[in-house]
């Protein structure tokens, strides 16, 4: 069995499926209490990347601002949840995680707090912890 460290192409993804896939990204990049310019850059790079720049712009940013008010609102857990829910096939959401591990890392570091959330995202998505810790080590290094 060979894998692969590149996600399925998102083109073919319907709205609430592609924004689950931003909100992953978006509740790791503030798991260590901070949004660093490093990840801030990527994290618009890879969602414009992502979405063939269909979400960019003041697009991307209204979606971020009700993505950020529905997790102080509703908390991680509840987001998590909805995110499950929504990404509803094994390979869309371990291209989310495996996204989502891509963003954690591009500053050069995985906090504790940062791998902590990779796996409670792990946990969430209903992937296994040790595939999950494998992602890390194949994209992080």
């Amino acid at each position: 069995m060979t894998t692969t460290n590149s996600p399925p192409s998102v083109k073919e993804l319907d709205e609430p499926r592609l924004e689950a896939l931003i909100e992953t990204m978006f509740i790791a990049a503030f798991a260590d209490g901070e949004f660093s310019e490093e990840e801030r850059k990527h994290f618009g790079e890879s969602i414009e990347s992502l979405t063939d720049r269909r979400i960019s712009g003041k697009t991307l940013e209204a979606l971020l601002q009700r993505m950020k008010t529905d997790l102080d609102a509703q908390g991680q857990p509840a987001r998590l949840a909805s995110v499950k829910e929504r990404l509803a096939t094994p390979g869309a959401r371990k291209a989310a995680l495996a996204l989502t591990i891509q963003l954690v890392a591009s500053d050069g570091i995985i906090r504790t707090s940062e791998r902590e959330l990779l796996f409670d995202l792990a946990d969430a998505l209903e992937i296994d912890r040790d595939a999950a810790a494998d992602l890390v080590k194949q994209i992080a290094g």
